[in-house]
């Protein structure tokens, strides 16, 4: 698995008071999430204060290859601490990485580290730049001297960047826990395309303020593309084979998660010089991530754009900034191919997640790791915004009214995991309810982006505030080693449940012969059509010579064939975990039904892990001070028809979108019980 420490330790009150008036508007441009023009504009969301505290001041040691701009007349730099503990009175404790030795003052891995220094950065230019903040313009210049001391400046690893740093200023390219590369600044990383976002972004606000920064910035930012040109880009155009598929070769540590920082970096930067070696560069990177998309409105991950190319299996919400970026770059680039992929991600992959269970930590394939995070839902928020920004389309405007409200009470908790009266972003929500009222610098800088958005879009600020969960219907995990075995069916246990590419569910998975079977009881919580998607191994036997057969009750929902998977190539297994869909021919009434999931094949074993039930039409309905809100989205092939009952004492907009986020018909209506219409693979947003 690849080495993150968003894994190592979540780094990711309070009730924010909802608008007085939420009332639905329809503009000349098409129908808005809740239009600012239609209610008060919120108080400010943006609070620095927290981030504030976790920001410090030191003066390094002479260090070889490692200075900054005008080091020697203004040796203190600007730091950031890596985590905020809480305390039972309410402060936090700021802490460092890795075990602390009270003797020399220093921790495993350092108390400052790249990776957050450059978000951080970010955060006050946006900052600067939004609100006209000197305060913050000093820190953005602060930090960006911090982070371009940690770059290494000359030498082989030049551009590179040192993760972690010690209290007084030593560095530590060698941490324990160790990240990979180690040395942190041996090779491509992370945080070498974090820095290279702070860099374009850091340009493009000092160019005119202090044009002096500005050319210090250009000259490491050229570095940095020196290092991402040698060690990265001489792979463009080449591809590798995992498990059957042409992977691009040429993503940042084989990421496209970390890659599309350096691309959001590259826009900015491009957009403000014209720079064409820099210009090059993004739309390699750019070309690279729109070659990880994958699935289809039915297909698993259903167009998303996966964030690892060495595996087909994995999805996670953290670092999901790909589509963005894309729509970031596609401006600057004046490339409509690279919108019409993010476009994919957000009308068809997003609006599933936002109704099905918000940013839930990984899928690998199936839900592994349930928990939330502030970098998973700020980057679905943000990937909405720049999609809507480029496109024009309301649709995405109203999607991230529903992402933004995680913050706010719309999360497995129940309860705001952002005060704005303080700037604490707390560092993770379980699938339990169960809040980590930890603060941390990654939690403290995706909470403020996620606010500085929301701030410069009053409309979907409003609309986050109604946040109180009412109704989910969507998908349910079976895990296929809880039902009743018979005939050739055994539970099979690995000794690790991460195959080096994916991950089995609940660490086991039902081997299935020649009349193996799984029955196991479900409880549908609404009547209509369901799909049934198991998640299984697909071998690499000929396609149809191993499968299942699923049926609920006496509706059958056909075979999902097994085999298929190709040459594993560069993947750290053969054959890969998947997700199949079939789908009940029948419409099912709600409540306990048993469902059987059968073996089909020549002999070949078949390894199933689970099956996700999951409803033709699935939503998402939410309140907040008199209002509600309600997202439906639809797996069918044909136009269905669904009611649903929306809170609220006002009429309600019924606003119904394609599967590309178009505006396919709008109607108000009255009455509690609404009934509306969803397009084959599209949404449709009721507010009121």
């Amino acid at each position: 698995m690849r080495s993150t420490r968003v894994l190592i330790r979540i780094r990711v009150g309070v009730a924010i008071a909802a608008a007085a008036m939420l009332l639905p508007l329809v503009t000349a441009a098409g129908p808005a999430a809740v239009s600012a023009a239609a209610a008060p504009a919120p108080a400010q969301l943006t609070n620095l204060a927290h981030l504030d505290f976790l920001g410090d001041e030191v003066t390094p040691p002479e260090q070889a290859n490692h200075t900054t701009y005008h080091v020697a007349g203004d040796p203190g730099l600007g730091v950031l601490w890596t985590y905020a503990d809480a305390n039972d009175d309410g402060t936090f404790t700021r802490v460092g990485g890795g075990e602390y030795d009270p003797v020399t003052n220093t921790w495993g891995q350092g108390a400052y580290n790249a990776d957050d220094i450059s978000r951080a950065a970010i955060v006050y230019l946006r900052h600067w730049q939004q609100f006209g903040s000197d305060s913050s313009r000093d820190t953005a210049f602060d930090l960006l001297r911090g982070l371009t001391y940690m770059q290494t400046a000359s030498g082989p690893n030049a551009g590179n960047v040192v993760l972690w740093m010690q209290p007084d200023g030593t560095l530590n390219p060698s941490a324990e826990p160790p990240e990979l590369p180690d040395p942190s600044d041996s090779g491509p990383s992370y945080w070498l395309a974090r820095t290279v976002w702070a860099l374009g972004e850091g340009y493009a606000a000092f160019q005119v303020e202090d044009p002096a920064f500005a050319g210090f910035l250009k000259e490491r930012m050229e570095l940095a593309l020196d290092a991402v040109d040698r060690q990265v880009l001489t792979r463009y155009g080449t591809y590798q084979t995992v498990d059957g598929l042409q992977r691009p070769a040429w993503l940042i540590t084989d990421g496209a998660d970390a890659s599309a920082e350096a691309v959001y970096g590259l826009a900015a930067y491009v957009e403000a010089t014209g720079d064409p070696r820099a210009r090059a560069d993004l739309r390699k990177l750019s070309q690279g991530l729109a070659l990880m998309t994958a699935g289809d409105d039915r297909t698993w991950p259903f167009g998303a754009i996966q964030p690892w190319a060495l595996s087909r299996s994995v999805w996670h919400s953290w670092g999901d900034q790909m589509s963005g970026a894309l729509a970031r770059s596609s401006a600057v680039l004046d490339d409509r191919s690279f919108l019409a992929t993010a476009i994919r991600q957000n009308a068809g992959f997003t609006p599933h997640l936002l109704a099905g269970s918000g940013p839930d930590h990984s899928w690998q394939p199936g839900p592994t790791n349930r928990s939330q995070i502030a970098y998973g839902a700020d980057a679905t928020l943000q990937n909405l915004l720049a999609v809507a920004q480029e496109t024009g389309e309301a649709s995405f405007r109203d999607l991230a009214g529903f992402a933004a409200s995680w913050y706010f009470g719309n999360n497995p908790a129940g309860e705001p995991m952002y005060d704005p009266q303080t700037g604490v972003t707390f560092d993770g929500v379980e699938i339990t309810g169960d809040i980590n009222r930890n603060s941390g610098a990654e939690s403290a800088i995706h909470g403020q982006l996620s606010m500085l958005a929301l701030d410069a879009h009053p409309g979907v600020a409003i609309a986050a505030a109604v946040s109180q969960q009412r109704s989910r219907v969507s998908w349910q995990l079976q895990e296929a080693e809880d039902g009743r075995l018979s005939n050739a069916a055994q539970v099979v246990t690995p000794e690790s449940a991460w195959t080096g590419e994916a991950e089995w569910s609940g660490g086991s998975y039902v081997e299935l012969g020649q009349s193996g079977r799984v029955l196991q009881t479900v409880k549908l919580p609404a009547a209509g059509r369901y799909l049934l998607m198991p998640v299984f191994n697909r071998q690499q036997v000929p396609l149809m010579t191993v499968g299942t057969r699923s049926l609920v009750g006496r509706f059958p929902a056909g075979v999902v064939y097994q085999g298929g998977a190709g040459p594993q190539g560069v993947s750290a297994a053969p054959g890969y975990l998947d997700v199949g869909t079939s789908q009940l021919m029948e419409a099912v009434t709600a409540g306990s039904h048993v469902m059987l999931t059968q073996y089909v094949g020549d002999g070949t074993p078949a390894q199933l892990d689970a099956v996700l039930v999951q409803p033709e039409v699935e939503w998402l309905i939410v309140s907040g001070e008199g209002h509600g809100r309600a997202l439906l989205h639809s797996f069918a092939v044909d136009q269905r028809s669904v009611t649903v009952t929306v809170p609220g004492d006002r009429r309600a907009l019924v606003s119904v979108y394609n599967d590309r986020g178009r505006l396919a018909s709008r109607t108000w209506t009255s009455g509690a019980t609404v009934t509306v219409t969803v397009e084959p693979g599209g949404f449709t947003i009721v507010q009121r």
